[in-house]
Parts: C-alpha cells; structure tokens; sequence
C-alpha cells in the first residue's frame, strides 16, 4: 500500500490539504449503516406511534443538515457546497433494523465521503434519541462507504455492495434455423395422371 496520509505535512503535523489546483470533477458518495433495535420498537415507527413523532422524517432532516455541517464536525474537512443529499431510511423487519442509506454528490475539487458517512452517523443518532425511552439497548452499526466516484482516485465500490450485486446474465444462444429450401433439396412431388372424361361421362 503506498497510499500517503495526506492530512500530515513532512514534519507529521496536521494540516487542511491544498485543494486549489485540482479539477473541478462531478464526486458522488454513497455511505450506509443501520439501525437494530427490538421488534416492538420497529412497530412504533411503522406505525407512525413514536411519542416524539415522525421518528424517520425527523431522522432524515437531520441527516441532511448534518452532511451540510460536517466540516464543523470533522477538524480538517473543506466546507463544501453540496448540490445534493439524498437520505433513504426503511424498516427492515427480517432485521428488526432501520436501515440507512445517503447519497451525496457536488461538482468540485474534494471528495463527499465524509459527507455521507456523516449523514448516516447523525441519522442513526437522532434515531436513537427518538426512541431511547422504550429500547436503550439499540445498537447503531455497520457504517461504511458504500460507493465513491470522482476525483483522481476514482471509483471505489465496498466488497459487500459489488457481491451483491446481481449477475449479468449471458447473451441466449440462437436457435438452430433450418436450411433453405432448394430446388435441389426440396421434396419430390409424385405425378398426378388425370384422364380426360367426354360430355356423356363416359372415357374415350
């Protein structure tokens, strides 16, 4: 791995990379994790019974405006204009789980990981906060970059997300076609004999 830390200068002090001389590239990242709790607890959001409220509404808003403020959060992040951030949370009964997944995208010279990772991290937060007073023994887990692209680096995609991923199927073979028929493969037609018959009906 040769991959340096760009966050240190020579002497291993921290400092804001210099981004002024990169391109302006189209950056996406996508990051996601969740939420386990008890299956009584996921029952109360699906049916919209949380006493604080629209438990994944609130989660949501507060996803996005953490992706907007996470330069205030993270010491050396740039503050970035983000042209977009996308937060989709669904209940996963087999899982007793909400699920969280957020995109991120902009035009510009540094990445949106941390941007997502962020979102999903405060989303899931403001979860728990929602729901602490009937499961205090909710587990938030499984954050992690799902997909990133832009930039020099290019693109990155987790394991997990390309194993899932469905197969491509293979081209079907065509069918066997049969042959033109010829005049010199075609089938013999036997020869009919009429015999000509007279007015009266009876043979010449």
């Amino acid at each position: 791995m040769n991959a340096k830390l760009t966050h240190f200068d020579k002497k291993g002090r921290a400092r804001m990379v210099d981004v002024g001389d990169k391109p302006e590239t189209v950056r996406v990242a996508v990051a996601a994790g969740s939420v386990t709790m008890k299956r009584a607890t996921l029952d109360l959001i699906r049916k919209g019974k949380a006493k604080k409220g629209d438990v994944l509404g609130v989660a949501r808003l507060a996803g996005i405006m953490a992706a907007k403020r996470t330069a205030e959060l993270i010491p050396l992040c740039h503050p970035l204009a983000l042209s977009s951030v996308a937060v989709e949370l669904r209940c996963d009964k087999n899982r007793n789980a909400v699920g969280i997944t957020v995109t991120c995208k902009l035009a510009g010279r540094t990445g949106v990981e941390m941007e997502a990772l962020t979102a999903v991290s405060v989303a899931a937060l403001t979860i728990y906060d929602m729901l602490k007073a009937v499961d205090r023994g909710m587990s938030i887990g499984n954050i992690h970059l799902v997909h990133k692209s832009g930039g020099k680096s290019g693109i990155f995609e987790a394991a997990s997300s390309v194993k899932n991923r469905p197969a491509k199927s293979k081209p079907a073979k065509p069918h066997a076609t049969a042959p033109a028929m010829t005049m010199k493969n075609a089938p013999a037609v036997p020869a009919v004999v009429v015999t000509p018959v007279n007015p009266e009906g009876s043979e010449r």
